[in-house]
């Protein structure tokens, strides 16, 4: 495959990768149209590298805009719930969760992770393969674990596929991951895949100026999660599933967002931290915070030298999805 000087794959490849050196992201296309990108602003604008904004295959955003690029109707909570992330709430002590440059008052001390590399990126037929390095800074910016991340992007049709390997080594030091309830891999997506709620909340106008609202107006907010163990809505928080399903519809298209653990995974199947505000997320590292205390607690140790891996696919499709085709997807995936 070749390569011209601005790092854009060949034509022929239906999936394409672009090395945006000056914006310091990685853009994704399939079969021309934008699908999502690899972003590493750096601690100035976001305390971890992310994928945002992520498209379905019509190019309906998925992702919520704020604060990066905020859209009317928006909940502005959270400031580092961007995009699509894989981070956790205590390293050694280190919280990486919720470190943002507007978060104040919240605990700490934080962790930073800060991207280091591309190792490789290829585009191809029928997938796109991108392998970044990281590393997880403690409070006085020194390492605690090394991350290789491969990113494996796909889709045919109406579908559109993520598959994210990271690989963390401890370094010098044993790390401990403590029972936290704020991990492991998320998405924050747009307003519609919500659940509905009658909540006082706060929310960007048109011009991304902050608006107390008294009384939420539900208007095309749809969002439903449906998890493999059958269990439905905000009741899926806390309770542990194979996968996860996610629709809704966006300006009339009906849409699926599905999170896939892996069998290989520490802690399958995982619990899920998901809640009806947007937060769609999987953490199998706290099983006696997820459980209410049911659980005795994993404070999961990775010692010095060491390596684990945790593999996780994200399938976003346009139009309903059978339960068969979903079975058919987690068979795939575990293969």
């Amino acid at each position: 495959m070749l390569v011209c000087a601005q790092g854009v794959y060949a034509q022929q490849s239906r999936v394409q990768l672009t090395d945006d050196k000056a914006h310091k992201q990685v853009e994704v296309t399939i079969d021309g149209k934008p699908f999502t990108a690899y972003i590493y602003p750096g601690p100035d604008v976001l305390k971890k590298p992310v994928l945002y904004p992520i498209r379905t295959a019509t190019g309906t955003l998925i992702t919520r805009g704020w604060p990066m690029d905020p859209r009317p109707g928006e909940r502005i909570d959270h400031p580092h719930h961007v995009g699509m992330w894989f981070n956790y709430g205590d390293v050694n002590g280190h919280d990486f969760w919720n470190n943002s440059n507007d978060v104040k008052g919240h605990g700490g001390p934080f962790g930073t992770i800060v991207h280091t590399g591309i190792k490789s990126m290829k585009g191809g037929k029928d997938k796109g393969e991108l392998t970044v390095t990281a590393d997880w800074l403690d409070k006085d910016n020194k390492p605690m674990l090394q991350e290789t991340t491969t990113f494996t992007f796909s889709g045919q049709g109406s579908e559109r596929v993520i598959d994210r390997v990271t690989t963390l080594k401890a370094l010098n030091q044993d790390v401990t991951f403590k029972d936290n309830k704020e991990g492991l891999v998320a998405i924050r997506v747009a307003r519609q895949l919500e659940h509905p709620s009658n909540k006082p909340e706060v929310f960007t106008d048109a011009n991304g100026i902050a608006t107390k609202v008294a009384q939420m107006d539900n208007t095309g907010v749809t969002g439903h999660y449906k998890s493999s163990e059958g269990v439905e809505g905000e009741d899926v928080w806390g309770k542990r599933a194979k996968w996860m399903n996610l629709t809704g519809t966006i300006n009339g298209e009906n849409i699926s967002v599905m999170m896939l653990d892996h069998p290989k995974n520490i802690g399958y199947p995982t619990y899920w931290h998901s809640r009806g505000y947007g937060l769609y997320a999987a953490n199998p590292l706290a099983p006696s915070v997820m459980s209410e205390g049911k659980e005795a607690p994993m404070n999961y140790k990775l010692p010095a030298g060491q390596s684990v891996t945790f593999r996780y696919r994200v399938v976003i499709t346009s139009g309903a999805v059978s339960p068969d085709e979903l079975s058919k997807k987690v068979t795939a995936f575990a293969r």
